[in-house]
């Protein structure tokens, strides 16, 4: 196995416009369609078939980082865990019946928790691709990703306190309109350090 992992090698540059869009596109929509979003957002504590999805999709990415190492697509995101790796072959059978486990005995916020699982899991490219890089506007990626590390793990044990975020969030058309453009304005001030400091890196 490539002693780099596939974390190790993405670009700054390519993660930054990635990261980028995806802000400005999340909050663009979120002011442009501001009562679908928060309609969404205050059935999503509550929407237990997404919430298996996003609970499939998260414990999916985690089985394949736990992957036998090995050449195709399955095995992209092997991992190497060190003193761990003995774990691995009883991992690659765990993480499937847990995904059905879970998905079947948790019925409260299953939803939210499984979103906090998948931002745990984003976090580490994230972290990665700025990890050493020279430009010190780099900085704009590692916050967003121990902010989405702190909301995360507050998404999987208290995700109680995700429906207070939304029904704060919302309580006041201002509120709401000033979250969206901060987002906004994030990714933006992203998407603009990439294009004007990031390229080769």
């Amino acid at each position: 196995m490539d002693p780099m992992h596939l974390y190790e090698r993405l670009p700054l540059f390519g993660t930054g416009i990635t990261l980028g869009l995806w802000l400005v596109a999340i909050h663009l929509l979120m002011l442009l369609k501001a009562e679908s979003t928060q309609t969404f957002l205050k059935k999503l504590p509550r929407n237990h078939p997404l919430g298996q999805v996003i609970l499939a999709f998260g414990l999916l990415w985690f089985w394949l980082l736990v992957a036998p190492p090995g050449k195709g697509i399955l095995h992209a995101l092997s991992m190497d865990l060190g003193e761990f790796n003995g774990l691995k072959r009883y991992l690659r059978y765990l993480v499937p019946l847990s995904i059905i486990a879970v998905g079947i005995a948790v019925k409260e916020f299953l939803a939210v928790r499984a979103l906090g699982l998948v931002g745990l899991m984003a976090a580490a490219p994230l972290l990665n691709a700025a990890f050493l890089k020279d430009p010190q506007s780099r900085l704009l990626i590692p916050i967003f990703a121990f902010a989405l590390i702190i909301a995360s793990l507050y998404c999987v044990g208290m995700p109680y306190l995700f429906r207070d975020a939304v029904t704060w969030a919302t309580a006041t058309r201002t509120r709401w309109r000033a979250l969206c453009l901060g987002g906004l304005g994030y990714g933006i001030a992203v998407i603009a350090c990439a294009l004007l400091f990031w390229r080769g890196f």
